[in-house]
């Protein structure tokens, strides 16, 4: 097959792919109005183009199979706003010859050791992140410790997403205000070495939506990795107190083992407790 007729046959695919699942999604389901007149069987794509924050004609043009270019940003947001899972998020991709970005389609620096180091750490909650604080692996106490991490789909399990717009981890986040002014202030010191990459890219679009955010990116503040005390507001067990670490697992400050140790004796039965809570899930 010529390689033009077969980007066309991925095109005529990517259009019958979008209008299937528009087709799918009621407009109570993502909090639109039905209205009186509507002869759709889903959303129209004038509110698939809104939710996405695309332009309708260029998102009618892709539902035409025209010959354009598509982001992965683009590609990220239509996934969210027709609500794809892992399987779906990954063929549409695929059909768009894209290649997704978000470390939920592939983690190869989570070896099968790491993920013992973070089960023999418990209860102490653990977790391993990259530098655009994405959550790439966790120990059971801490898809706790904040709130059901387990319930946050894979693409969304970013601390920084989670800290601006999940209202389960800002309740839990007791100085809410300066944690967020200082993770900003982390990512912008860890942008300098990825500039222009889709997946940052992708990530700062989706945290422009938060207000708190955009203000602290604006005073363009950097700090380094540094270990610190925090305080949580647990759900199931109350206050904890613990202390911060990052465990570097490359020379190149890329992927880091977080964890959080106990404090106090207070602090330690809570997170023992926490630990019982969630192997009895």
């Amino acid at each position: 097959m010529r390689p033009a007729r077969g980007a066309e046959i991925r095109r005529h695919e990517l259009a019958a792919f979008l209008r299937s699942r528009r087709e799918r999604i009621t407009p109570e389901e993502v909090g639109l109005p039905r209205g009186a007149r509507r002869r759709t069987p889903g959303l129209r794509r004038e509110e698939v183009a809104h939710l996405s924050a695309v332009g309708v004609t260029w998102y009618t043009w892709l539902e035409q199979a025209r010959d354009i270019q598509v982001s992965v940003q683009v590609l990220d947001a239509l996934a969210r706003a027709l609500r794809l899972d892992a399987s779906e998020r990954a063929h549409l991709f695929q059909l768009a010859g894209a290649t997704d970005p978000t470390p939920a389609a592939n983690c190869p620096s989570v070896t099968p050791a790491l993920r013992e180091m973070l089960a023999k750490l418990e209860p102490i909650p653990a977790c391993i992140q990259n530098s655009r604080y994405d959550i790439l692996a966790y120990n059971r106490t801490y898809g706790l410790l904040l709130g059901d991490l387990d319930a946050v789909p894979p693409e969304d399990r970013n601390c920084m997403l989670l800290v601006h717009t999940n209202a389960e981890w800002q309740a839990a986040v007791v100085h809410l205000e300066k944690t967020q002014r200082l993770m900003a202030a982390r990512l912008r010191a860890a942008l300098a070495g990825h500039l222009g990459e889709p997946a940052w890219k992708m990530l700062l679009k989706r945290l422009e939506e938060s207000p708190a955010f955009r203000e602290n990116w604006r005073r363009y503040e950097v700090v380094d990795a540094r270990s610190k005390s925090k305080e949580f507001l647990n759900p199931h067990v109350g206050l904890l107190s613990l202390e911060h670490t990052d465990l570097w697992l490359a020379p190149d400050v890329g992927a880091r083992m977080v964890t959080y140790t106990p404090r106090n004796e207070e602090t330690r039965e809570r997170l023992e407790k926490l630990h019982e809570i969630a192997c009895g899930r």
